[in-house]
């Protein structure tokens, strides 16, 4: 347990995670309307709610990346960030419960459609893990320029094992699609 209350992972974590849920909001930023239309596809809320649903998941993303970010405010984004992978899991599985895979993750943003599937939750699962180590107390130590290079290889490593997880996510969609067809 002493290596998730280390400083430098717990830095790596949280601007990792920081780094996802912003990148997750300026997806949606970039176009709204589809994303509030892929809100409406889950069926999990009534539709007029969507466009103001939507507008409140990407202000509780940046929320919770500027939360992480913040030293003072780490709790704070570790439970947004739980709170929001709970909420994103729960419509996933309510659809894939209902057998509704074919619809749009929402995750990647205009142009990168992927479709729902296990491997979602599983995901999830992880970047959830992630936040709740942010909530163990942290042992303090000064970090030290070893410290620096590590959080940036950690950071590199992370964002690309994302990356690829999600490429990989849309190859096995897509291959569910053709094959259903």
């Amino acid at each position: 347990m002493d290596i998730l209350t280390d400083s430098a992972v717990r830095m790596a974590l949280r601007l990792a995670l920081a780094a996802m849920f912003t990148a997750a909001a300026l997806h949606k930023l970039r176009d709204p309307r589809r994303f509030a239309e892929t809100l409406r596809d889950y069926r999990t809320l009534p539709e007029a709610a969507a466009p103001t649903a939507a507008a409140a998941l990407v202000m509780a993303e940046l929320a919770v990346a500027a939360a992480l970010v913040l030293p003072t405010a780490v709790t704070f984004g570790a439970v947004g960030a739980l709170s929001l992978l709970a909420v994103y899991s729960a419509a996933v599985g309510i659809n894939l419960a209902r057998g509704r895979r074919d619809i749009d993750c929402g995750c990647l943003g205009p142009g990168h459609r992927q479709t729902l599937s296990e491997w979602l939750l599983v995901r999830n699962g992880m970047a959830a893990v992630a936040a709740a180590a942010l909530l163990l107390p942290e042992m303090a130590r000064p970090l030290g320029w070893i410290d620096t290079l590590s959080l940036a290889a950690a950071l590199a490593s992370l964002s690309l094992l994302w990356v690829a997880g999600n490429q990989l996510l849309a190859i096995n969609g897509r291959a569910h699609r053709s094959a259903a067809r």
